[in-house]
């Protein structure tokens, strides 16, 4: 396994400002992250009081995306700009991990919706001093939500396979000791026992080894779809032994998890999504024995609405 570790936190060229103009600078993002964290909050029906209400106004969210300019898009990719304005940054739109860096490779992932990532973790629901684990850690913005939920007194390991994109997040979360950044798939074994497993890029299947992974009451959250179509967030909660509650959230489309996508499986999936009910799924069995209920099985799984 290799940890990366802190580097020194990338400048922006406004951070050489005179300290006046910085001070001013600061009083306008905080305002900026203030109402931007209301917004998100009510857009995700979380209170505006709450941790991850709290998270969203005390993280700056221009550390984690790079340098000026930013490529920012609406959610649904209906607007696209570039700003060197950090105050841009302050809505319910994704911006590039590429842009500005001559990452071409990288130019198609992003920061990620936040009013979406603020639902997925109120559903996860991480309380102080657990252990959560993050599958597509990207720069560690979600990730420094994630530590400020569980707390000092709690741990977070966070996976990235891109190798520059966990470099900057190990540096992005140098001040959360609790947080760590590992370079490698987090859809292959071993992962810590933990609490709390969200992933952050598209799976076939639920993998055994983030199943395998959860504590007794452990929440996994992670988008179950075929590559390249969408699909939608599951929430799976470990039960008594081989008994897993589940749920959809909402409906979505994310990049696919390297090693988490199999063919066969994605048609299977796909095929169950046209067919629609996938809203009544209540239960993950970890056996080849479906029954009538069965909304998609898989080999060594199938979800049931009964």
């Amino acid at each position: 396994m290799e940890d990366y570790r802190a580097d020194p936190v990338e400048t922006h060229p406004d951070q050489t400002h005179p300290a006046g103009d910085q001070g001013v600078r600061a009083g306008r993002l905080e305002a900026c992250r203030k109402s931007y964290a209301d917004r998100i909050a009510a857009q995700a029906g979380i209170a505006s009081g709450s941790e991850i209400a709290a998270a969203l106004k005390a993280i700056p969210r221009e550390r984690f995306v790079g340098p000026a300019p930013w490529k920012i898009a609406s959610s649904w990719g209906l607007a696209q700009t570039v700003s060197d304005d950090p105050a841009a940054l302050y809505q319910d739109a994704v911006v590039s991990l590429g842009a500005g860096r001559g990452l071409d490779r990288l130019d198609k992932l992003n920061n990620g919706q936040p009013s979406l990532h603020a639902m997925c973790l109120d559903a996860l629901a991480p309380r102080k001093g657990e252990h959560a684990v993050q599958v597509g850690a990207g720069t560690g913005y979600y990730t420094a939500m994630l530590a400020m939920l569980v707390g000092e007194a709690g741990r977070v390991d966070a996976y990235e396979i891109e190798p520059e994109l966990a470099a900057r997040a190990w540096a992005n979360l140098a001040e959360f000791p609790q947080a760590a950044v590992h370079c490698r798939s987090g859809a292959e074994g071993p992962l810590p026992d933990c609490d709390v497993l969200y992933v952050n890029a598209a799976a076939s299947e639920p993998l055994a080894v983030w199943l395998d992974a959860l504590r007794p009451e452990g929440r996994l959250l992670f988008p179950l779809e075929p590559e390249d179509e969408g699909g939608a967030m599951l929430l799976v909660t470990r039960k008594a032994e081989g008994v897993y509650a589940a749920r959809f959230l909402c409906g979505v489309q994310f990049v696919a998890c390297a090693g988490a996508q199999d063919e066969q499986a994605g048609r299977a999936l796909a095929a169950a999504f046209r067919r629609g009910n996938w809203r009544n799924v209540r239960w993950l069995h970890r056996n080849d024995q479906p029954d009538e209920s069965c909304w998609c099985a898989g080999r060594g799984w199938w979800l049931g609405t009964s």
